[in-house]
């Protein structure tokens, strides 16, 4: 069986001449980066150069080499791209360690004896926080540089503070540590083993307010314990929590979201924010697509629509994602006038291309919009994947109302609020156009391929990791 093109890791290399620095250096200064000179380089160095560099010009349809500027160019498109999180990985020799900045690389690999400055400097291009997913950054040395590191975060910070640079050992987490302070921390494990005593699944609702509090701060630890077990290759199989009630958990937690909102909304808790912190980025980190969910539909026309059980994993499915949850009446709709159809995945494109210009039409009808610039704002919306309330693009859409009385105010509240579950609803399926009529080239059967090869969980734009 052929190899699966889109799993195949996208490396690229770069480097140019630099003399090595000398081992016995006293501050640790890594040289000036030198982006442009492959002259000095011996002939079979450049020869694997532009044989990488040629694999490069084929992966993404370029056309750079080691001469002049066109190395130049390739320096700069290697930079973007790897901004970009178009690139798995890249292999330099003493470049992009000064001046280059992408907060979503994830992890460093180091086969240099570095020390002091030039360190913190390497080590600091991985180290980027970039949101609640990534809080923090992978070193993987192939040298020993334990005793570097301990001498380079005591020179340049506090000489205790390795243990808040240093991850702890897997089995820390997973299994809870006594800190430096003295203090206990509780592992993974302990976390597992209170969810399940507290909150069985078995009792349908978490009654009382600060159960619901304690149970919500307890899940939001778990959640940031998994994404940190989540760099340790230890993990895997280790969960000890089964798919589907991770699934039943991420739906109560995700409801009391909805309740705790709404409270919030009618003045009855407004103080939410600062009692209740919701992990929201990091259940979207194993969030569920709509292919996976197109795909158990398709399970349950092939059986007729007898097979129930599918019905209830689609359910758990929907309530545990953050993005399909405003899909729920979408999906449900669909599923309940399916049985005569031929091919699901395709029926599906036609459903939601009529669900969506009826809708956006009952919108402009039932608020008076400008039809055309309306159409415009949502395309630009679909487009850039959010609605924009400021500027002046969501005037150009309204009707003429009086400035007095605060109507003008609460008539443009009123076309958000609805354009913005109109959004959250149609977003990331099927066409993003609202203006060409839904001229849909949607292949099904490779949708469904996608779905068997796992597709059902993808891990989000929300990491750029890769």
């Amino acid at each position: 069986m052929a190899e699966d093109p889109s799993k195949a890791l996208k490396v690229a290399t770069i480097f140019s001449y630099a003399a090595n620095a000398e081992e016995d250096e006293e501050d640790g200064l890594l040289g000036e980066e030198n982006s442009e000179d492959t002259s000095s380089l011996d002939k079979s160095s450049r020869d694997f150069l532009d044989a990488a560099i040629a694999d490069y010009n084929q992966m993404f349809h370029t056309n750079y080499s080691t001469d002049g500027d066109k190395f130049q160019n390739y320096y700069k498109d290697v930079s973007l791209r790897m901004k970009n999180k178009e690139l798995d990985l890249l292999i330099v020799v003493n470049m992009f360690l000064t001046g280059f900045d992408a907060t979503t690389l994830n992890t460093l690999w180091v086969d240099k004896n570095l020390k002091l400055h030039g360190l913190i400097q390497a080590f600091s291009r991985t180290n980027r926080i970039l949101n609640r997913i990534k809080t923090f950054g992978n070193i993987v040395c192939f040298r020993n540089l334990q005793k570097r590191v301990d001498d380079a975060i005591s020179l340049f910070g506090d000489k205790d503070a390795s243990g808040i640079v240093l991850m702890q050992r897997f089995e820390d987490y997973y299994n809870g540590f006594i800190g430096a302070d003295g203090k206990s921390h509780p592992g993974y494990v302990d976390m597992i083993n209170e969810l399940r005593a507290k909150y069985p699944l078995s009792v349908p609702r978490i009654e009382g307010e600060q159960r619901q509090k304690d149970f919500i701060s307890l899940f939001g630890a778990i959640l940031r314990m998994r994404n940190l077990l989540s760099s340790f290759d230890e993990f895997a199989g280790k969960e000890l929590i089964s798919e589907r009630d991770l699934q039943d958990y991420l739906g109560r937690y995700q409801d009391l979201r909805d309740e705790w909102n709404k409270k919030r909304q009618y003045g009855e808790k407004e103080d939410i924010n600062d009692d209740i912190v919701f992990e929201i980025e990091l259940i979207k980190q194993i969030e569920i697509n709509i292919d996976y969910i197109l795909l158990l539909v398709k399970k349950f026309h092939d059986s007729h629509s007898q097979d129930k059980e599918v019905l209830i994993t689609i359910r758990k499915a929907i309530d545990a994602s953050p993005e399909l949850r405003s899909k729920k009446a979408l999906i449900e709709t669909f599923i309940a006038g399916i049985n005569d159809v031929d091919d699901v995945l395709l029926e599906w494109n036609t459903f939601v291309a009529n669900q969506k210009e009826n809708q956006l039409k009952a919108i402009i009808s039932e608020e008076n919009l400008n039809e055309t610039e309306t159409r415009k704002f949502l395309d630009d919306s679909f487009r850039n994947g959010e609605i924009k309330t400021t500027g002046t693009d969501i005037d150009k859409i309204m009707p003429p109302v009086t400035r007095f009385g605060g109507a003008r105010t609460k008539k443009k509240q009123t076309v958000i609020e609805k354009l913005k579950s109109f959004f959250e609803r149609f977003f990331g399926v099927g066409s993003n156009s609202v203006t060409h009529n839904f001229n849909y080239e949607y292949n099904g059967e490779e949708a469904l391929a996608a779905a068997d090869k796992g597709a059902e969980y993808s891990s989000q734009e929300a990491t750029g990791e890769k």
